[in-house]
């Protein structure tokens, strides 16, 4: 006589015990990740300077990040900087996505890995080895070197997604431009570009916040003139805990959270 086959398939309750277990663990990550965020944006409005003990709310410390002058000037190097390299790798990431999609030829595939290693590769060997490159060459730092440095980790961003939005696009698009007339400059500018629209600019979006955020390649290869706001943040940090720093950090997350935000929308997009 046979034995009854077992079902498999986990009880009711124990699937509501593994869905609890899970989410304590994914709420704890995630409170351990953004704890620190929310108390540094809470006590951005704390009136008191040394800023352990609450002592009231106040605005005072954003007035004082309002008018600082050294610190909008840091803002504005970093904002020439970002747009700068957020162009730069564009043009480099959606020219090169495009050219290993659609040309196969030998060491492609070795140059799509190069290109993705700057990704993965730690921020203070690219700072050093930047650094050492641009000695050797005997370049000045200053804006030039913190652009190259930058668009050196930015535009891979760019590359992947253009690479992803091209996966999904359609070749008979191209062909038939090619068919009625157009040259293959004119079909990339008239027909793949604007079916790249959503990658290109969530990958902008992304290599702008990454270069804004920027703080240790910048560290390697900037100069007084050129210091961005990481730098300036930074420098500050080493003295003390100052309050107004709160304040400064609160609006760089803001800033930071809303790009991101976006960007991922946009990918949500491409893929689309």
């Amino acid at each position: 006589m046979s034995e009854p086959v077992q079902s498999s398939s986990r009880s009711p309750s124990g699937l509501r015990v593994t869905r609890a277990v899970l989410g304590l663990w994914t709420g704890g990550v995630l409170l351990f990740l953004y704890l620190p965020v929310l108390v540094l944006v809470v006590y951005s409005f704390n009136a008191s300077r040394l800023n352990v003990v609450w002592e009231g709310f106040t605005f005072g410390w954003y007035r004082e990040v309002w008018s600082n002058g050294p610190l909008w000037q840091a803002a504005r190097n970093s904002l020439v900087v970002a747009l700068v390299t957020t162009l730069v790798s564009v043009v480099l990431g959606t020219v090169g996505g495009w050219l290993l999609h659609r040309y196969r030829f030998r060491g492609g595939g070795a140059i799509e890995t190069l290109a993705a290693i700057p990704m993965v590769m730690p921020e203070i060997l690219m700072g050093i080895s930047l650094l050492i490159l641009f000695a050797a060459a005997g370049m000045e730092l200053g804006f030039t070197t913190v652009i190259i440095g930058h668009v050196t980790f930015c535009f891979p961003f760019v590359l992947v997604a253009v690479r992803a939005r091209l996966q999904g696009l359609d070749p008979a698009l191209e062909e038939a431009a090619l068919d009625l007339g157009a040259t293959p400059i004119q079909a990339f500018w008239r027909v793949i570009v604007p079916n790249l629209q959503p990658a290109i600019v969530a990958g902008g979006l992304m290599a702008f916040t990454l270069s804004w955020d920027e703080l240790i390649v910048t560290f390697f290869t900037t100069s007084a003139a050129s210091a961005t706001l990481p730098i300036r943040v930074f420098g500050m940090a080493k003295v003390g805990l100052n309050p107004m720093l709160n304040a400064l950090s609160a609006l760089f997350v803001t800033v930071t959270v809303a790009f991101v935000l976006f960007s991922a929308y946009l990918k949500r997009l491409a893929r689309g």
